[in-house]
């Protein structure tokens, strides 16, 4: 009696069984006649009297499903279901039984709590929650690893074959040399049989079958696009085993050599981009060799000049890595390679340098112009040598890989060959690189190297500026630094730290200030006498860590400041009463001169004047034009 009738699947335990019911069977989906049987109940209180049998309940007057279940005949309580189930959408009804007299409708008994479940049969098939999925995998992914899991949902009643899933792998294209994918059936997880190989195939399409253990038989397919990502599992291999330099000592020689390598990874990914040292030779730290971004070609570069008497032959080890580090398929197992470098040897033979030719200045920084079409003239880029001894030189273009330029043999007269193309594969970050050669007709011929940086965007965008171009300073006694600071360019490869030095083409500056400490993003301006107040231009360079320089223009204005923080402006100029007096006098001779002047004029209409010419030039010189501030010198000379 305390228990919840509605957790009881039975009649009430008494002392003696009243109700009695067989199996109330209802199966999903099934097609009728209907009303059909479903089941019979019975209480042996209706011996020797006249009852009536009742049912109430969800699937009966209470939703999900009112008018689903009935007694036909209430005096023999016989249970009928009127139409199809779908177990999905209900899978059980609790029922209330009630036994009454017919005549008065006094219950007999307690009312008997029944649950009807709805057999399940087989009408689900496993479903994907979506019919394609994507997946990136690397090349060197590990078979022990699962590449990519599916999971199908099956509707069916839970715990049953007709729910039970297992996968299995229907198709799969290509299937390059046998190399098949491999699927777990109980948890759909998809793993290698092998190693991969990106070459042999870039990319896979499986198609992936979920299947149910009930009956009959239900399924349902899903796609799973594979795409490979090449990995590192070739070396970069230099296209030559040594090399031969002469080289001038005494001279820095950029981009001296370029060393070109092959790697059969995919180009522009960290399995095929090249990281070159110098292994062996460069004990003195007098080369770099760093990486064409475009090319992947090594350049290696003399950052310090070489010693005839010294060193007269040098040789070079240089090795070349990937980015990513190398790996090897072994038995179907991928593993890491003891292998991580491919090396070349450059031996250099270093000559005496009174014989080199060199260009001023070695590195040219040029910004393109608009004007710049085939036949014209780009630049005159001579080489000289530095003894100024007599001799031919020859020119000759030793990297211009699009072809912009041509020169003159003997002249190193630079001519535009075609238009610049600022789509060219060949520029980065708008910089298009082209390397000069002047060779001279000594034995042996000696070469120098000059490198033309040509920007095909403006040149400002790659420059430092300051940060504050006017500094407003309250008075400061000599020895007393004020600080300058310089921002970078919105090019990161152009930023800090700056190096800063005064250009000292005026004798004001040269006598008045100085440089003191530089640090890094700034410097210290210092005043080497004290000066009066007002406003003073100091024009400065600023170089940036690659080497560009520009120069900028630093106004200072010293002022009074009351509060020793705050410049205060020049205060309002005010007029005594003699000043006025001043004024009013020479309005005075002013209006006398005007008059004396119209007489003159007067007497002149008779007589011609003739008044003799007077020639004068005048000179407007604008200063300070980095700096964007109008400050203007006009002389006349007579």
């Amino acid at each position: 009696m305390g228990s919840d009738p509605l957790d009881s699947l039975h009649p009430l335990q008494q002392t003696k069984r009243t109700w009695v019911i067989t199996t109330i069977d209802v199966q999903e989906e099934d097609k009728g006649p209907f009303p059909k049987f479903a089941g019979q109940l019975f209480n042996n209180k209706s011996f020797n009297k006249s009852v009536k049998y009742l049912i109430s309940g969800s699937g009966v007057d209470e939703p999900p499903e009112i008018g689903l279940f009935s007694i036909e005949d209430d005096a023999d309580g016989h249970v009928y279901v009127h139409r199809t189930i779908d177990r999905e959408k209900t899978s059980t009804f609790q029922i209330r039984f009630n036994i009454v007299c017919r005549k008065t409708g006094e219950p007999l008994d307690h009312p008997l709590y029944f649950k009807i479940k709805v057999k399940d049969i087989n009408d689900n098939a496993p479903e994907f929650p979506k019919e394609e999925y994507s997946v990136t995998v690397r090349e060197n992914h590990s078979k022990d690893e699962p590449v990519f899991r599916v999971t199908a949902l099956d509707k069916d009643e839970e715990g049953t074959a007709n729910s039970q899933v297992s996968y299995s792998l229907s198709m799969q294209m290509p299937l390059p040399d046998g190399f098949t994918f491999n699927i777990d059936p109980t948890t759909g997880s998809i793993f290698l049989t092998g190693c991969l190989d990106y070459k042999a195939a870039s990319s896979f399409k499986l198609l992936i079958k979920a299947s149910d253990h009930g009956t009959p038989q239900l399924s349902s397919t899903a796609t799973v696009n594979v795409a490979v990502e090449d990995a590192n599992n070739h070396l970069p291999v230099f296209t030559r085993d040594n090399y031969l330099l002469q080289i001038s000592a005494g001279q820095e020689h950029p981009a001296v050599l370029r060393l070109p390598v092959e790697d059969e990874d995919s180009p522009n990914t960290p399995a095929w981009r090249a990281k070159y040292r110098v292994t062996e030779g460069n004990e003195k730290e007098q080369f770099t060799i760093e990486t064409d971004p475009v090319t992947n070609e090594g350049i290696l570069s003399i950052i310090k000049p070489l010693n005839y008497e010294d060193d007269s032959e040098m040789r070079l080890v240089v090795s070349v890595a990937n980015e990513e580090p190398f790996f090897l398929c072994k038995n179907g197992l991928v593993m890491t390679s003891g292998l991580k470098s491919t090396n070349t040897t450059v031996n250099i033979v270093v000559l005496q340098s009174q014989h080199a030719p060199r260009f001023h200045p070695p590195v040219l920084i040029v910004q393109k112009e608009d004007s710049m079409k085939p036949g014209k003239v780009f630049r005159r880029y001579p080489a000289t040598y530095s003894n100024d001894v007599p001799n031919k030189i020859k020119y000759e273009l030793a990297r211009d890989p699009d072809g912009w330029l041509s020169v003159g043999e003997n002249s190193g007269v630079l001519t535009v060959a075609k238009e610049f193309d600022r789509e060219s594969p060949y520029v980065n970050n708008s910089l298009y690189t082209i390397i000069v050669h002047a060779i001279g007709h000594d034995i042996p011929p000696q070469t120098g190297t000059g490198t033309i940086l040509l920007y095909l965007s403006d040149m400002n965008d790659h420059m430092p500026t300051l940060a504050a171009p006017s500094l407003d300073v309250c008075d400061k006694k000599e020895g007393t630094p004020l600080i300058i600071k310089a921002k970078s360019a919105t090019d990161q490869s152009h930023s800090g730290p700056f190096t800063f030095e005064l250009a000292e083409d005026s004798e004001d500056v040269k006598r008045n200030w100085t440089l003191g400490r530089n640090f890094g993003e700034s410097v210290e301006l210092v005043m080497l006498r004290s000066l009066p107040q007002g406003g003073y231009l100091i024009p400065v360079i600023i170089r940036d860590r690659q080497g560009f320089s520009t120069r900028q223009t630093q106004h200072v204005r010293l002022c009074f400041c009351p509060d020793g923080h705050t410049c205060k402006d020049s205060p309002a100029v005010t007029l005594g009463g003699a000043a006025i007096a001043i004024i009013l006098l020479a309005f005075l001779l002013l209006l006398a001169s005007i008059i004396l002047l119209c007489l003159f004029y007067e007497s002149g209409s008779k007589s011609k004047a003739v008044v003799p010419p007077q020639e004068g030039e005048q000179t407007l010189i604008n200063y300070n034009e980095e700096s964007r501030m109008p400050v203007f010198q006009v002389s006349a000379k007579a």
